[in-house]
């Protein structure tokens, strides 16, 4: 096996490309610090032989699709051996685990019965949920991030990294103060990797004992008067990184490698839908922050060919994907927003407070492929407000057992909030993702 046909990076702004063997691509090259309006996104050459998806039966996500992952072209460009590419992600899994207490697995993802019987689906229709909880430092953040570790550390044992040793490794920086800080804290300890975590003054402090218990630097970020607009967690993140520290983030527009190993959790899906006797799933809800996770979910289904109506799902306190879907007609249509980015898709002005507070992100960072997803599939966004996500969290954890977060079964929120618009025998999937600390 020589790689996946993963072959590189084109953005979906300006055109620029970059090839798979290309180290540290992270952005667009044609990035800059005044112009951060560009979007990388993965280019796979057709192979006939890899379709339908197919999987080699590992429980490990990233053995069992190996041969789509990006990571797994780019290690196979530097001179890594099919056998060693695979002991790589062996051999970090193991060390994950160590810290973890699980390594990556593939996640249940069934028919929730007792959810589908209380909100009244027939038993040709129903709700399937794919439950993240029990993953690598409980969300499905962490899959994002070891695709980048994967990266790092190929870069590093095949001799074309910029640092000599291990010694020399530079931070890894990321601007978060829930599961995806507590997801790169686990994978950094893992490896022994210097890691700054930039947060807010009001992060919860268990989580951020946690990040100290392992061994991260918390850096608190209060909002200064001479800010702009936006994060001001992610305004010192990109200091940091202008500073030489290497962005482990869950937003593809600073790392596109996070959008790699996402795309696991929609062929997981996708497969059990090869598998399963009925039809393809009608609606795919997936609760939006900075959209890194749908984009990769739908991104997964895609490769299977099979593209389920996406509803990006956001709060009433703070929804600016939708604002954009709103705005796109006015610049041609969701297809044509890429090149009028600043006229559709900004900062939220005034964001506001929410159960499910980990998708407040201020700005929908990864939104082109989440607002092409839903175009190709027919879907749109949809906002909830905090009575919905209450009901949401009560419902779903009551009817399934799975102890997640609000912002965990915030998908299922958007179920609840289009109602009697979606049919009663239509087959819908959701991800519940974040345990409830």
């Amino acid at each position: 096996m020589s790689g996946s046909p993963v072959v590189g990076w084109k953005c979906a702004v300006c055109g620029a490309e970059v090839g798979i063997a290309q180290p540290f691509s992270w952005h667009c090259p044609r990035a800059t610090e005044v112009d951060r309006h560009h979007a990388p996104q993965l280019v796979q050459q057709p192979v006939q032989e890899l379709a339908p998806l197919r999987s080699s039966g590992d429980a490990n996500p990233f053995v069992a699709f190996r041969r789509y992952l990006a990571w797994d072209a780019f290690a196979a460009a530097a001179g890594m051996s099919d056998a060693s590419r695979e002991a790589l992600v062996v051999e970090l899994d193991t060390t994950v685990a160590a810290v973890a207490g699980t390594g990556f697995v593939t996640t249940p993802f069934a028919r929730a019965h007792a959810l589908s019987d209380e909100l009244g689906f027939t038993a040709d229709g129903g709700v399937w949920v794919k439950d993240e909880t029990a993953n690598v430092a409980g969300s499905h953040k962490a899959r994002h991030l070891f695709g980048i570790l994967l990266h790092l550390v190929t870069a590093e044992r095949s001799g074309i990294a910029t640092w000599s040793s291990p010694a020399d490794r530079p931070p890894l920086a990321i601007a978060s103060c829930g599961n995806a800080a507590l997801a790169a804290a686990t994978l950094a300890a893992a490896v022994h990797w210097p890691l700054r975590v930039f947060v807010p003054p009001s992060a919860n402090r268990h989580v951020t004992n946690r990040l100290v218990e392992l061994g991260a630097v918390v850096v608190e970020c209060p909002r200064r008067a001479d800010d702009p607009p936006g994060d001001p967690c992610v305004h010192c993140f990109r200091e940091a990184v202008a500073a030489g520290a290497v962005p482990f983030s869950v937003q593809g527009t600073e790392n596109a490698w996070c959008l790699d190993g996402g795309r696991t959790i929609g062929w997981e899906m996708a497969q059990q839908t090869e598998h399963d006797d009925g039809p393809p799933f009608d609606r795919l809800f997936v609760q939006v922050g900075g959209g890194a996770f749908a984009a990769s979910v739908a991104a997964g289904f895609r490769t299977s060919g099979v593209t389920p109506r996406l509803h990006a799902v956001q709060t009433h306190a703070c929804a600016p994907l939708s604002r954009a879907w709103d705005l796109a007609p006015s610049v041609g249509g969701p297809r044509h927003v890429a090149e009028h980015w600043s006229d559709v898709m900004w900062p939220w002005e005034h964001v506001g407070a929410s159960a499910a507070d980990g998708i407040l992100d201020d700005e929908t960072y990864d939104w082109l492929p989440v607002m092409s997803a839903m175009a190709d599939g027919h879907g749109e966004p949809v906002v909830v407000d905090e009575a919905q996500v209450l009901a949401a969290n009560e419902i779903g954890c009551r009817t399934t057992g799975i102890d997640a977060s609000h912002t965990g079964t915030a998908g299922l929120a958007g179920l609840l909030a289009l109602g009697e618009h979606v049919a009663r025998d239509e087959r819908v999937a959701l991800v519940f993702s974040g345990v409830r600390r």
